[in-house]
């Protein structure tokens, strides 16, 4: 009986305890926090600083590079392949 009551009791506190989610989007390059009175919140979907400026400009805002940018697709990065020419 003293098992089951310590097992509910650690279901209990494992099942109450809040889950972290990211702050951060990976697919932007840059970032936007906006304060507000009560706390503040981050937006990361610019592709450029002077983007993010631009919408930050006379707001109590900061804009800063994405420390989890992931960067382009790896499909983005490679050229296309080329086909040699025959030699005659």
């Amino acid at each position: 009986m003293r098992s089951l009551i310590l097992a509910l009791f650690a279901a209990g506190v494992l099942a109450g305890a809040p889950a972290s989610a990211q702050k951060y989007d990976s697919t932007s390059p840059v970032c936007k926090t906006n304060y507000r009175w009560g706390g503040e919140d981050t937006d990361c979907g610019y592709t450029s600083m002077e983007q993010c400026r631009a919408t930050a400009s006379g707001l109590p805002a900061m804009c800063f590079n994405n420390p989890y940018y992931a960067g382009p697709p790896a499909d983005h990065l490679r050229e296309p392949l080329r086909r040699r020419r025959p030699a005659y």
